[in-house]
């Protein structure tokens, strides 16, 4: 492990706790117990959980930024976070210093008011660990209590740091490492235990929800959501809800039997403590195709579902399953919001768990029951024709694929992904970070489990072309969308809707002040009006912003906080997304107050030439297998039709294309296994190297033919105007 500590650190320290009104306190860091978690939403000027309180509504009392003078905010300061990967977390700000993780899970200590750094924690993840993690190497944060800090590491481990000086306390493993599992979420402690799940369901795993001491690190309780395989006991506290419910809705064969069946809880985790109960959100099953999944073609529970289990004990008490029998990696682990609604008798308040999830319906269950109170779609979708009256969708028939192409809406990025949504209990009204992102569907006729690959069951070239046109990569881009939607709950229909240039936008952020915050990937930081939608102030903050905004204050003054960075799943995968490329640009905290006077430094970036370093080489016949080989071993990556966003490199631009043999020696060999790229001689062999190293080099010389004609014609525009 490595540790570093600043040496301004006691005085930072001191100056943050005397300046956050902790003159009654001892000096201590962290020092959050059940009763401050309980009652956060009267301390609005701390941040002291992922989702800002206990109820995850993500809105704070504080006023003093509001609709009369946002546009006046500026940056009062900001921290570099020294990665040029994905960053997703939500800062933790409590007792005057911010808490707040990077990629390869590496804890930052920053004095909150001033942005200085006390300390930073870094778990030393092997970084070949990186080809497990589906949707870029990201964390979404930590908890705290009574003076630890809890970080979910992406190899599997839970740690334990001391939040004073970031020493690591305990650490445990919390999965089979020889799996592929990450662990990307944000845990949370209730009642002294420390909640965490896990991912990894596109590669063949078992999810869980565990619960260890937060004291010492030992399990106190696991609740699976899938069966094992031969449907026996665990020994875990789902044993009775997997035999009396579960075990029934799955057949005895197929490839859940081997490939651990999915359900993984990588990211939402409420506790309502109205009804004592942690309500979780479950992911997708593995592989995605349920023809391949399992031959029982039953509900498959708990797959996209949300669950309540006792707080103490994680004895089941209720589910909802938002995707029945889930066949397109619809997974229900977004946003889990807790709310009293007037949806009761007579107009009376009624507590209601709501949830956006990937399928494009937005759902309202009460919360104590789980039972289903209303649904509709808050996005175009294609694959049903509505909700029934329990909420069961009610699939048009086409959507369950053959080896036919079927282009559906949502695709497996969801019509909503992992970025919090918020909700302001003053409007009624949701807000949703909403995204069209259509996707081509169709059965793998050929599956075989592949070791370090995605074992989805679905064909993962359907609807690419293998040559690509101007007018085919302008299509592509002008069908994906995304946008902000404040929803009503209550009526399930849209107050309004603000249009974005592009899916993938940031999370949200709700305050007392009349303000919506959000972010875009592409690198805008704005405000709107709670109640119109009206923009009322943005910033560029040069990086992607897609996390989930926090606020908190200091002596009286009120911040903004968003972490900033380049990556994350659509970043990953949506290079031909962009217009133009998009380099990687390093993450930072970027924090805000009103008439703040500091810059966001400009990133100095230098990118590689854009130009073919071979011609062109090999027949059809052979640029096809590279095309599938490609599509099946390297997009998750490097991005479809080989063209990249820049998080990762662009393999078309790449100097080791002109050498057969140095390409080789990455592929095949692992020569660069220290940067994440594994070697991958246990699935592909020099013959099919050789052939993905043709179908990139195509895509060169056609992307440098396309983005010539592209400037060509953007000239010829220009001159007429």
């Amino acid at each position: 492990m490595i540790h570093r500590k600043s040496m301004a650190f006691l005085l930072a320290i001191i100056t943050s706790l005397i300046l956050s009104s902790c003159e009654n306190k001892a000096l201590k860091f962290a020092d959050v117990d059940s009763t401050r978690l309980l009652n956060a939403a009267a301390t609005p000027e701390e941040w002291l959980t992922y989702g800002g309180t206990y109820d995850e509504q993500r809105h704070s009392r504080l006023n003093q930024i509001n609709t009369t003078n946002v546009d006046q905010l500026g940056v009062a300061w900001t921290y570099d976070l020294a990665t040029a990967r994905g960053v997703e977390s939500t800062p933790i700000v409590v007792d005057g210093v911010m808490y707040v993780t990077s990629a390869w899970s590496v804890v930052h200590a920053l004095d909150a008011r001033t942005g200085t750094e006390l300390w930073i924690y870094d778990p030393q993840v092997d970084r070949a660990v990186g080809v497990k993690a589906c949707c870029d190497v990201v964390n979404r944060g930590v908890a705290v209590w009574q003076g630890k800090i809890y970080l979910g590491v992406i190899d599997g481990r839970l740690e334990a740091l001391d939040a004073a000086t970031g020493e690591l306390v305990w650490s445990t493993i919390t999965v089979d490492q020889s799996k592929p599992y990450t662990i990307t979420g944000a845990p949370r402690v209730v009642k002294g235990n420390v909640l965490i799940g896990n991912g990894g369901a596109e590669l063949g795993v078992r999810g869980y929800l565990s619960a260890y001491s937060a004291d010492q690190g030992e399990l106190v309780w696991r609740f699976y959501t899938v069966p094992n395989p031969n449907k026996q006991p665990d020994g875990a506290v789902s044993d009775d809800a997997l035999r009396e419910i579960g075990n029934l809705t799955w057949g005895d064969e197929g490839a859940w039997t081997t490939d651990g069946g999915g359900g993984t809880v990588w990211d939402s985790i409420v506790y309502d403590e109205v009804n004592d109960n942690v309500i979780f959100g479950v992911g997708n099953g593995s592989p995605w195709n349920r023809d391949v999944r399992d031959s029982g073609k039953g509900d498959n529970l708990f797959l996209s579902s949300i669950v309540a289990v006792d707080a103490s004990t994680g004895i089941y008490k209720w589910h909802f399953q938002t995707t029945p029998g889930d066949n397109w990696d619809y997974t229900a682990t977004q946003t889990i919001i807790l709310a009293d609604l007037p949806l009761g008798e007579n107009g009376a308040a009624r507590r209601v768990a709501m949830q956006a999830p990937k399928n494009g319906f937005f759902y309202v269950l009460d919360a104590a029951s789980g039972d289903f109170i209303s649904g509709n779609a808050f996005v175009p979708q294609n694959w049903t024709e509505g909700l029934d009256e329990n909420g069961r969708p009610i699939e048009k028939p086409e959507a369950r694929y053959s080896a036919t192409p079927y282009m559906q809406n949502p695709g497996a990025l969801g019509a909503h992904n992992w970025q919090p949504m918020a909700f302001n209990p003053d409007l009624g009204l949701a807000y949703i970070p909403a995204q069209e992102i259509p996707d081509f569907y169709a059965t793998d006729e050929n599956f075989d489990e592949r070791l370090q690959n995605w074992n989805t069951g679905t064909n993962l070239v359907a609807g690419l072309p293998i040559n690509l046109d101007l007018a085919t990569a302008k299509a592509i881009r002008a069908m994906l969308k995304g946008r902000l939607i404040a929803w009503d709950p209550s009526t399930q229909t849209p107050r309004w809707t603000v249009e974005h240039s592009n899916a993938w936008n940031g999370g949200v952020l709700s305050t007392a002040g009349g303000i919506v915050f959000q972010g875009r990937l592409e690198g805008e930081f704005a405000a709107y009006n709670a109640a119109t939608g009206e923009k009322l102030w943005s910033r560029d903050v040069k990086s992607g912003a897609a996390s989930g905004p926090g606020t908190y204050a200091i002596g009286g003054e009120q911040y903004i906080t968003i972490t900033t960075g380049w990556g994350s799943a659509y970043a990953l995968a949506g290079g031909s997304a962009y217009d133009q490329p998009v380099p990687p640009i390093v993450g930072k905290v970027v924090t805000f107050t009103l008439n703040g006077k500091a810059d966001i430094p400009d990133p100095q970036l230098v990118l590689p030439p854009r130009t073919p370093k071979t011609a062109q080489f090999g027949d059809n016949a052979l640029i096809e297998t590279g095309f599938n080989l490609y599509h099946y071993n390297c997009r998750v990556c490097h991005g479809p039709l080989a063209i990249s966003s820049g998080v990762l490199p662009d393999l078309r631009w790449s100097e080791t294309t002109a050498d057969a043999v140095a390409w080789q020696t990455i592929v095949l060999g692992g020569a660069l296994a220290s940067n994440g790229m594994v070697a991958f001689d246990n699935v592909l062999s020099e013959n099919d190297a050789e052939a993905i190293r043709s179908y990139v080099v195509k895509q060169a010389h056609e992307g440098a033919a396309l983005e010539a004609e592209a400037a060509a014609l953007m000239a010829a525009d220009t001159a007429t105007m």
